[in-house]
């Protein structure tokens, strides 16, 4: 089963690029930034990724962001990840950047964007893996940087397919950016958010989502589960859920297995992502051999949560029908 994982092909929609920062890679960036870490070596510095929440996570996460300084940083920073996915055979992919993370400690948005931008393109014509990037605001901020960080993106808009939310989702629900979501549908921007699991009025959070800010996909999500009539709204939507296992099992302790599994059997077109595979040990093929380990899935159901994700990108019909191609291609070469 490991051996058809590795080759199926794959769809990731829930990917933070900071996410994908590996020690090696940090390291050498801190020495071409002339900046000191304050680990000996990258097995110290594996050694010191341990989690058992989100905020004991996010205090690690931007840590490590500090070697990101210029345009080449944030190129090779893309161009690792990019490299690891076309080795797993990820097609597609929409990657999350934080911009606030970085233009809050000096680095100007136009040194991320282009960093990011210029490894996307050379990912599609050297790898073969086509990527478009989400533009997340930090909801621990106050809302009116993410508005400003929002207009100071509308140079780059063709560049940006749409918005996300993330960080601590502790006291800051859905509500407190309505206006910049407004606005960010306003300029066509494509939506989504973080509803985290296991927080906080999580279900009531999925709600304001889906009703209150109209979003097109929910990140995380598992908690819909909770509410029932959420389950039949994202149903009957066709709404993608982007979980992440292995993340789950870092910061709450379960990879959630069971309530994927659920959510599969309900028919909601749930998705399975890395999220932070830099600090979680876990790129896309090893969250989906990781799920299989935990339900014994079958082959077909394997590919069912690679047909959910192509369904739920924000790609044209016809790209979407491609690669759904490439998977029935695939499964029907292994029955042969």
């Amino acid at each position: 089963m490991e051996d058809f994982i590795a080759g199926l092909p794959k769809c990731e929609l829930h990917l933070h690029i900071e996410g994908t920062l590996e020690p090696e890679l940090k390291f050498e960036l801190a020495a071409r930034n002339g900046l000191e870490l304050p680990y000996r070596s990258v097995e110290e510095m594996r050694a010191a990724y341990s989690f058992d929440s989100l905020p004991s996570f996010l205090t690690v996460y931007y840590e490590g962001m500090r070697v990101l300084r210029t345009e080449p940083d944030f190129y090779d920073l893309a161009m690792a990840y990019l490299r690891k996915a076309a080795a797993q055979n990820v097609r597609y992919a929409e990657i999350f950047f934080d911009p606030q993370a970085h233009t809050g400690r000096g680095v100007p948005f136009d040194v991320v964007i282009r960093g990011l931008r210029r490894a996307l393109l050379d990912a599609e014509a050297r790898l073969g893996v086509r990527a478009q990037l989400i533009m997340c605001f930090l909801r621990d901020f106050q809302p009116e940087y993410a508005m400003a960080t929002l207009l100071e993106s509308l140079p780059y808009k063709e560049w940006i397919a749409g918005v996300g939310l993330d960080s601590d989702e502790q006291g800051n629900p859905p509500l407190k950016f309505a206006e910049v979501y407004a606005r960010a549908r306003a300029e066509g921007y494509l939506l989504t958010m973080h509803c985290d699991v296991d927080q906080d009025d999580a279900a009531e959070h999925i709600r304001q989502a889906i009703e209150d800010i109209g979003v097109d996909r929910i990140d995380h999500g598992v908690n819909i589960l909770e509410d029932q009539r959420l389950v039949e709204l994202v149903r009957e939507r066709g709404m993608g859920l982007t979980c992440s296992p292995i993340s789950n099992g870092y910061v709450t302790g379960s990879l959630k297995a069971e309530g994927i599994r659920k959510l599969m059997d309900l028919g909601v077109r749930v998705t399975v992502n890395s999220d932070d595979p830099a600090y979680f040990a876990g790129y896309v093929q090893e969250n989906l051999i990781a799920l299989h380990e935990a339900l014994q899935l079958n082959e077909e159901e394997l590919a069912g949560l690679e047909r959910n994700a192509f369904e739920v990108t924000w790609l044209p019909r016809r790209l979407k029908d491609s690669y759904l191609a490439e998977i029935d291609a695939y499964v029907s070469s292994r029955v042969s």
